[in-house]
């Protein structure tokens, strides 16, 4: 089974998306506030804060529409657990190199105006602030003109902390930050890498705002 951007909600995406939400209602509550918006069609980035395993699962509560995804590649080594993946619009990226192969995925979900979520640090990361992240939401939304939705969530990390097998019942805030549009290209219609570097440091500022925002609400 091969990965392909498709756009319509199958039954089995429409299943397991309202299982994870009913089972995010009863053992999270997790509650949504921001003025962050989806919009109802086009391409946008959503990019989460990355503080535990479980972080993807929230995603769902910035917008209705299907979701796809960069997941770490080890996900996709069992032949079920590919298709699995697979068919709930995500896939695989190697995150200890640039993986060319996936962002050519990802410019796909993009350019076909899908919504695409990617983690911007990378990997889960501990800790109150967001001290870096990788050049990759800034480089798709430039090169796709696609805006990017911040996303901060605090509480996560107690739900699954590393080493945990099981989500515990802890209350998490999600916070949808302000939209950040693309940089404007140049009149060769070209985005130059400084302005990529700073689409990037936006994205980064946007994140830790979310995220700042979110945990006054776990205080």
């Amino acid at each position: 089974m091969v990965f392909v951007p498709d756009p319509s909600r199958t039954w089995f995406y429409r299943l397991v998306r309202r299982l994870v939400w009913m089972l995010m209602k009863l053992w999270l509550r997790p509650s949504t506030s921001g003025p962050g918006v989806v919009p109802d069609e086009g391409a946008v980035l959503v990019a989460p804060v990355h503080r535990s395993n479980v972080d993807f699962a929230f995603a769902i509560l910035a917008t209705d529409r299907k979701l796809f995804f960069m997941a770490k590649d080890g996900l996709f080594k069992k032949g079920l657990a590919r298709r699995f993946f697979l068919a709930l619009g995500a896939f695989p990226v190697h995150r200890e190199s640039a993986d060319r192969s996936a962002l050519v995925l990802a410019e796909a979900v993009l350019r076909a105006g899908e919504v695409l979520v990617l983690f911007p640090e990378g990997t889960r990361r501990e800790g109150r602030e967001v001290e870096s992240i990788l050049e990759g939401a800034g480089f798709l939304s430039a090169r796709c003109e696609a805006p990017v939705l911040p996303m901060g969530i605090a509480g996560s990390d107690r739900v699954m902390p590393k080493g945990a097998w099981f989500p515990r019942p802890r209350k998490v805030h999600v916070v949808l930050g302000e939209v950040i549009e693309p940089p404007e290209r140049s009149e060769k219609g070209r985005v130059p890498r400084s302005a990529v570097h700073r689409h990037t440091e936006a994205i980064r500022s946007g994140i830790q705002a979310a995220y700042d925002q979110a945990l006054a609400l776990e205080d």
